[in-house]
């Protein structure tokens, strides 16, 4: 139980908390504690919402009450003389007064918020003038100045469900919402209000007024409420409400505030204003998030509002409603990096094509240039060489690719200049669409820019240790020949940087054959029979086997493979301290994971490091971001040999002797061998789970067996992807959800619904790639619902994967599947 009375310190703030074990939501218990709490979680994907923003406070001092007996609630607007004397303010005039808000710009705030029992935050659609700096009495004498108001920097749609109507009719109204305003170009998030409708947000660049947005809102009510008379109402009257979906289109008035995205709300349960993805809406039984169920997501990367338009104090171009003037140099640049994108734009269909056709091209970056060469089979085979210069990619088509001899050179042809995006780029253009084929990255890495100029531009490419460059640095010669500038000759030149140690020295080969990871089965506690089992903690991370071998008289190598047999040596630099903490011929069995600000492993962190590729990336993220090996067995010594054939206690013995544990590098204890408390410890610390083992089992390599079995806090499910259906607006290049199955008792596959929630922009984009190569032209099963089947691309049933979910349906369909990762 939270003490009643502590003093703590937030963002640099002091600040006294009072009565935490207060009940402020009788039905669900949630605490004042508990509230506070989750202020603090969600802060970062909060205040971004709510910055710079006039906020309005709605209290419940005892709390909102239940549903059978309400308490009352008050509004404040002007800030409380109680406030801390730290709270940043702004003056905002009004007709015949000023009002003093409190600006909402850290967390400390927040959890001031939560002291006094404001549970709804309420804001308006504009900020206050970026050039006013905020008014905080300790720090300053006087009294808050008035600062203007800046245009709108979203446009907001608050769906309200009249009687005999719920959030479902919203989610309909919703889709129809954005539909339109997709076509005007400006894609929409939702946000299931925490009461009983749905908001919709749009960003926009701050051209327009107030007044010129509540019209565009109100024509789009209008408009809807004409094609869809009997579902859409766009007038005030309540009594013109039944059986519709109001749309209020007046939130976008100046004087008006809607409650803030991942605001708590004064409902008998502690439900949130919480953001959506659209797939969400989708959902026959979709209903308000609460607060916990929130913090999960957040915990899990989910934030469909994360890329929307945000303001920051320290960078006001963060939001384009309160972005600076640029230069006129700038400017000026700005139109010239948009001019060298114009032919690229006009020569692609973005509905029709998944190369990245961004509408703007971004200023030139302060970091390391880049260099991509892309082998390209289009009509004819040649490799697409790319440097980045002035934001963006420069690019000559090299028939056969660049050369690798000194003195060696071959023609490379200008092409039109692309955007830095395509430095990613893999995949295939459709046949009869410009530059039709296959695309996948040769090499890439930095660039050094020797000479640039009209003629002639000297370069130094550094790749990557297994690109097509051969892992050496490489110096090349690019020379005009025809008056046009579109004929080029491609040198290698004969004077060539010379590689540092590091750089010669060859990794040594992982040990071959290298054991396959033996595979656990997920069950449930009934599974356990008899009482030969040992408990581990279940981590959330990349199943990676280690193996430490001789790299040569006076050193020894570390290798990293996973379990498909992907190399994460060079990924995860820091886990070469192996060498020092394992004898040479040692084979290890582990989890590496990436720890969050609590200690806790956080699979979205992890799969940051995981997808990068290139050194320098690498060397910051290993800093910021450090990894974890956590060793479980071990499977073979110079000393024994192989150790698969033991049981599991005489492993863990081995394990204990040869193994010790360093900075990145740990040997876990195990959770004993009673459920109830492994289960205990293991939610404690906030994992996924436990391991349950059977003490005398033997290590089976390559193989999924009961003596190994994952038991969860929460639901998961090991899927099988069968098919994918189109994404729409954000996700038009990749997927708008996955169809599933899983394998019944007979071991064949039956439908399990589809996931649509979870991805991140990499996710969707490196499993598209991976569906694009095992398409099929039939189902792979025959019981997907013709609804789900109707617009669906089939794929062969190879990729498997991991989903968490709220259990089963009446029809054996997973209930609000949402994505975890590849198996």
């Amino acid at each position: 139980m939270a003490p009643k009375q502590q003093t703590v310190t937030v963002a640099g703030r002091k600040l006294k908390l009072t009565n935490l074990d207060k009940v402020l939501y009788p039905e669900s218990g949630t605490t004042k504690a508990e509230v506070i709490e989750y202020f603090q979680t969600v802060a970062t994907a909060m205040l971004p919402h709510v910055r710079r923003r006039a906020v309005t406070r709605k209290r419940w001092p005892d709390g909102p009450g239940t549903a059978d007996k309400p308490k009352d609630a008050f509004f404040r607007k002007n800030l409380e003389d109680s406030a801390p004397a730290w709270v940043p303010r702004l003056g905002m005039q009004h007709s015949d007064h000023v009002n003093v808000y409190p600006l909402a710009e850290d967390e400390a705030v927040l959890a001031w918020f939560g002291q006094v029992a404001a549970l709804e935050l309420h804001v308006p659609q504009w900020r206050f003038d970026a050039d006013v700096a905020p008014f905080i009495p300790q720090d300053q004498d006087g009294e808050p100045p008035v600062a203007e108001r800046r245009n709108p920097d979203r446009l907001v749609l608050d769906l309200d469900p009249g009687p005999g109507t719920d959030v479902t009719d919203c989610a309909q109204v919703a889709h129809w919402c954005r539909e339109i305003l997709d076509d005007t170009g400006l894609p929409s998030v939702p946000v299931t209000s925490g009461s009983k409708g749905i908001h919709l947000y749009a960003a926009l660049d701050g051209s327009y007024t107030s007044d010129q947005v509540s019209e565009v809102a109100k024509e789009l009510a209008r408009s809807l409420e004409a094609d869809h008379p009997k579902e859409v109402v766009s007038q005030m009257k309540k009594t013109a409400r039944r059986g519709k979906v109001f749309i209020d289109w007046s939130q976008n008035s100046a004087n008006k505030t809607t409650v803030a995205p991942y605001s708590l709300r004064g409902r008998p349960q502690p439900w949130v204003a919480a953001p959506r993805t659209w797939e969400e809406l989708d959902d026959p039984e979709l209903g308000q998030l609460t607060f916990r169920e929130v913090m999960e997501r957040l915990a899990d990367g989910i934030d469909p509002l994360a890329d929307f338009a945000r303001y920051t104090e320290h960078d006001d171009a963060d939001c384009p409603a309160v972005a600076k003037p640029e230069s006129k140099k700038a400017q000026e640049k700005t139109k010239d990096i948009e001019d060298a994108l114009t032919k690229y734009r006009s020569m692609r269909d973005a509905t029709k094509t998944p190369e990245p056709v961004p509408e703007a091209s971004p200023a030139a970056r302060d970091d390391d240039p880049i260099f991509v060469i892309q082998e390209h089979h289009a009509t004819a085979l040649h490799y697409d060489t790319r440097l980045e210069r002035d934001g963006v990619l420069v690019s000559w088509a090299v028939p056969k690719g660049p050369p690798l001899s000194q003195g060696d050179q071959r023609l490379a042809v200008m092409t039109e200049d692309h955007p830095l995006e395509y430095a990613e780029f893999e995949g295939t253009i459709p046949k009869n669409e410009y530059g039709g084929g296959e695309v996948s990255i040769w090499d890439s890495g930095t660039v050094e820019i020797e000479k640039w100029e009209k003629k002639k531009v000297v370069f130094v490419l550094h790749g990557q240790p297994d690109g097509g460059l051969g892992g050496k640095p490489r110096r090349y010669a690019l020379v005009q020949t025809d008056k046009k500038g579109k004929d080029w000759l491609i040198r290698l030149m004969k004077d060539q940087p010379k590689q540092s140690a590091k750089q010669q020295a060859e990794p040594s080969p992982m040990p071959d054959p290298l054991p396959s990871p033996m595979l656990a089965t997920v069950g449930e506690p009934k599974d356990l029979h008899g009482d030969d089992w040992v408990f581990e903690a279940k981590w959330d991370g990349y199943r990676i086997l280690s193996a430490v071998h001789n790299a040569g008289e006076q050193s020894s190598a570390v290798g990293l493979r996973s379990r498909n047999g992907k190399d994460y040596t060079t990924v995860f630099p820091e886990l070469s301290e192996l060498a020092d903490l394992v004898p040479d011929g040692t084979v290890l069995d582990g989890e590496v994971v990436a720890l969050n600000s609590s200690h806790r492993p956080d699979f979205g962190l992890l799969q940051r490091r995981g997808r990068l590729t290139k050194n320098r990336e690498i060397e910051r993220a290993a800093a910021r971001i450090p990894v974890h090996y956590m060793v479980f067995d071990i499977l073979h010594t110079a000393e024994h040999g192989d150790l698969t054939d033991l049981p599991y206690t005489e492993r863990r013995e081995i394990l204990r002797k040869f193994v010790k544990s360093g900075k990145q590098v740990q040997v876990p204890d195990n959770l004993g061998v009673k459920l109830n408390n492994a289960m205990e410890v293991s939610e404690e610390l906030k994992l996924e789970g436990v391991l349950a083992k059977r003490a005398h089992s033997t290590y089976k390599p390559g193989k999924r067996s009961d003596d190994w079995i994952k038991l969860k806090h929460d639901n998961h499910a090991d899927v099988v992807i069968i098919g994918w259906r189109q994404g729409k607006g954000g996700r038009a290049r990749t997927f708008g959800s996955l169809l599933l199955a899983v394998e019944n008792e007979d071991g064949h596959l039956i439908y399990a619904g589809r996931v649509g929630t979870g991805f991140s922009d990499a996710d969707l984009s490196e499993l598209r790639g991976k569906l694009e190569k095992v398409t099929r032209k039939t189902p792979p099963i025959d019981d997907v619902p013709t609804k789900d089947a109707s617009d669906a691309t089939w794929v062969t049933p190879k990729l498997r994967a991991e989903v968490k979910h709220a259990g089963l349906t009446r029809d054996h369909r997973l209930r609000h599947p949402t994505w975890r990762k590849l198996l």
